[in-house]
């Protein structure tokens, strides 16, 4: 019996936050006039000399750092040569068999629980151009922009051990999460600054039931299985891609959708090839989101073909002390470490924690309302429902939001000592992220504070019962819901004003009195 298994790998470029090229002092702004930052440095004009960017150096260090990689004390950039109208040198300089990190690893959630996926390196290198296509013109022809060539772009590369297009995308979330929270690369995706080419490889994993099976499996180049016999199998033997094939390169996937959908189609191709007793041709595809399918690019290059050797024009980078604690002084604390953190210290479930450290700015938000007196709950509901729902109407910004976080928790604590209701409070948190305002001076120049007045609370509810004669016979008839109806008419009687747990007490007083009374 043959089963398939898949290995995905990524290649992530991140372009680096720095105001100039990774060797020129270019700028790296994103949307300025075509051609308008370039130099004789980033076109390759001859005589132009390039010079390493010490913050790209650094940025690239904090990430190293931060995935725990083998930081190399020396290392060496490259020339890769390859010809293509975007990259004006006919080269572009990167790292090779000397990278700055090597090894480490990423954490990332693995169908909920925690994984962690092993990285083979990380190096720096330059971005090449944008070659555009205005097919709409009515023009058969091609426009090139320099602007991104020297920008300064961080590869980072892992094992292929990704088994699924889900745990593909969950690992390139948490690469991303990790990039923003160690401000390293905005990670914004549609704009070019987070990029992913993905290698996947499917191969075959036969169940031997017999001896003879074993060693047919074995004479083919396959293997034990990690993961062991199958049930009832005398053994489980992997046969390798290359005894069957090759993998293929998916390139310049700009979104997770893009990246799922890319790679299912791969995966079913390679499968359904394999099924046919052919062999998967190594190559390089592009996503064609229009027709739902990988297209042939070229064929698959090997390193030879980019004919790598040392750049001439740059030294060797050595890492010295104080660049590394330079780095290290950038290091914030981690998102996989602060989630297991507000689980333990402020009691959150999995979830809360997950989403509350999504983000940086969202995870010190939250923080920092809990140090202003917040209770560590209240404060995640109200973060996660009403804050994010509001927040996400003004475009998403959390740095932009004109509640402070001492601001909100001011608000939660009225809520908390009964000043307003929860229903009065979203009222009032909206007019805050409106003008600025804080919740006490709304709360006392727009008569929110509830009321607890028994009596009134009474009055309110002798009325409501009148009005409202159909809610009481279903009630009296044992239809419990619809003593929330009379609950929520009440409280619009009353402007959201009353304490909703005295207008329950009133109501099932005024209640009982009624069947007694029958």
């Amino acid at each position: 019996m043959r089963e398939f298994k898949t290995a995905v790998g990524l290649e992530v470029h991140a372009q680096l936050k720095t105001v100039s090229k990774m060797f020129c002092g270019c700028g790296t702004e994103f949307g300025a006039p075509p051609n308008s930052q370039v130099c004789p440095v980033c076109l390759g004009l001859p005589g132009a000399l390039p010079v390493l960017n010490r913050l790209a150096v650094e940025l690239a260090l904090r990430v190293g750092l931060a995935a725990r990689c083998l930081i190399a004390p020396v290392s060496v950039f490259a020339r890769k040569n390859y010809f293509y109208p975007d990259l004006p040198k006919g080269y572009q300089i990167s790292q090779y068999e000397h990278p700055l990190c090597r090894g480490g690893e990423i954490e990332f959630s693995r169908n909920g629980d925690p994984g962690a996926v092993e990285l083979v390196r990380m190096h720096l290198e330059e971005d090449a151009g944008k070659s555009l296509h205005p097919r709409d013109s009515g023009g058969d022809f091609t426009l090139v922009d320099f602007n991104r060539c020297g920008v300064p772009l961080l590869e980072i590369v892992t094992e292929p051990h990704l088994r699924s297009p889900r745990e593909a995308a969950a690992c390139l979330e948490a690469v991303k999460q990790l990039l923003e929270y160690l401000e390293v690369c905005d990670g914004d995706m549609e704009k070019g600054s987070l990029r992913c080419d993905v290698n996947v490889s499917v191969s075959r994993r036969t169940v031997c039931s017999t001896v003879e099976e074993v060693d047919h499996a074995r004479a083919a180049g396959g293997k034990p299985d990690p993961a062991g016999k199958a049930p009832g199998a005398s053994d489980s033997i992997v046969v390798p891609p290359g005894a069957v094939g090759a993998r293929t390169e998916i390139k310049n996937l700009n979104s997770f959708r893009n990246l799922e959908k890319a790679l299912s189609f791969e995966i079913d191709r390679q499968r359904q090839t394999l099924s046919r007793g052919h062999k998967i041709k190594r190559q390089t595809l592009l996503w064609d989101e229009a027709r739902k399918e990988c297209v042939p690019m070229r064929s698959k290059e090997e390193a030879h073909d980019y004919r790598y050797f040392p750049e001439p024009d740059l030294p060797p980078l050595v890492v010295t002390r104080d660049l590394l604690a330079e780095a290290e002084r950038g290091l914030p604390e981690l998102p996989w470490n602060r989630r297991r953190r507000f689980r333990e210290e402020y009691g959150l479930p999995a979830y809360d924690a997950g989403l509350l450290t999504s983000t940086r700015s969202m995870a010190d938000y939250y923080e920092d309302c809990v140090k202003a007196g917040a209770d560590p709950k209240t404060a995640s509901n109200w973060i996660m429902t009403e804050f994010l729902r509001v927040v996400g109407q003004r475009g998403g910004e959390i740095e932009k939001v004109p509640v402070t976080a001492a601001g909100l928790a001011e608000l939660l604590a009225l809520v908390r000592d009964g000043t307003v209701s929860g229903t009065a409070a979203k009222a009032v948190f909206g007019e805050m992220m409106e003008t600025g305002e804080g919740a006490s001076s709304i709360v006392s120049r727009r008569g929110l504070v509830q009321i607890k007045d028994v009596e009134e609370i009474e009055a309110v509810v002798a009325a409501v019962l009148r009005e409202e004669r159909k809610a009481v016979g279903e009630y009296r008839r044992g239809k419990e819901r619809a003593l929330g109806f009379l609950i929520g008419s009440v409280m619009k009687a009353m402007g959201g004003r009353a304490d909703p747990r005295l207008v329950r007490e009133a109501l099932e007083r005024a209640l009982s009195r009624l069947k007694d009374e029958r």
